[in-house]
């Protein structure tokens, strides 16, 4: 997920493992196989068997170390850059603490684990799309997309939202329409999340030289676009009401999580600062958060409100 460099600044790790820790971005990668794991308990009609939570609990750890090496692998890449940014100076690479190789191997020793993992205990298929996903993050965004494009959040979103696919392909085998609207829902909700923080940082971006929405056409523009992705988000977020998916608690949680995102954005647009587009950032999170958890409440705890 595009969340992944939007995490506030935190002191510095004070011994070698939490600086080998913080690389993986773990806020980010939290919800990135929370969001996967959503996508495991979908594919699954009732309750898990034993089997399928061998699975799950494969899934998750294959799952988190990918994830958590294409961030280190993302520090990597962008340990210049996070040099020059507030936000992320204090990390080990952008201080030096740790060495390029150092950092190379920790990523490449966690994404061979995760993948060996996916590989034997969950199946071929999950472990191929996690690898994409690795490539489309570690790679053609960080590398290609976010110093070329100011438009790099909306294409690389992709592979920010796949993790319910990942989630859907460990236990079904294989890639569901049921799936591919989660990874829609994300997909339309990376840009206004992400924007609304690169709105309160945009000299940081501005000074490391990167294309970021806000810098190459401006404030205004950029709240513009926040606010209508924010209603072509609610839109997409009642599909799985209106496929059948889900129940009316879901429903019910998309429209109240939907309309709070979309005023969010109505007085950014309106009457910017920075503490509001703070706010509205924390706010997608929770967003984001409570709206799979109500899909998760509405698959298993009330299914006689369907």
């Amino acid at each position: 997920m595009a969340s992944n460099s939007s995490m506030s600044a935190v002191a510095p790790p004070s011994s070698r493992w939490q600086q080998y820790y913080q690389l993986t971005k773990p806020r980010v990668v939290q919800l990135i196989v929370f969001c996967a794991v959503i996508g495991m308990a979908l594919a699954i009609p009732g309750l898990p068997s034993a089997q399928e939570w061998r699975a799950i609990a494969a899934a998750t750890a294959g799952i988190w170390l990918v994830a958590g090496a294409a961030a280190a692998f993302n520090c990597l890449i962008e340990q210049q850059i996070d040099a020059k940014m507030k936000r992320t100076a204090w990390r080990a690479t952008a201080k030096g603490q740790l060495s390029r190789l150092q950092t190379l191997s920790f990523s490449a020793v966690l994404c061979a684990s995760g993948m060996a993992l996916l590989w034997v205990w969950v199946n071929p298929l999950t472990m191929w799309l996690t690898f994409a996903t690795f490539i489309g993050y570690a790679v053609i965004y960080t590398v290609i997309l976010k110093p070329m494009t100011p438009q790099n959040i909306v294409i690389g979103g992709a592979s920010g939202a796949m993790p319910p696919v990942l989630g859907w392909a460990a236990i079904r085998g294989d890639v569901g329409p049921e799936a591919l609207l989660l990874c829609l829902i994300i997909f339309l909700w990376t840009p206004p999340h992400f924007w609304a923080l690169a709105l309160y940082r945009t000299e940081d971006y501005r000074k490391a030289g990167l294309p970021m929405l806000p810098v190459t056409h401006g404030a205004e523009y950029t709240r513009l676009q926040v606010f209508l992705y924010t209603w072509i988000l609610l839109a997409a977020t009642l599909l799985p009401f209106l496929t059948g998916m889900s129940g009316w608690v879901y429903l019910v949680s998309a429209v109240v999580l939907g309309l709070g995102f979309c005023l969010y954005a109505w007085k950014l647009w309106r009457d910017y600062s920075d503490e509001l587009a703070r706010a509205t950032f924390r706010f997608s999170i929770l967003h984001l958060s409570l709206l799979f958890a109500a899909l998760l409440l509405d698959h298993y705890l009330l299914p006689w409100m369907r």
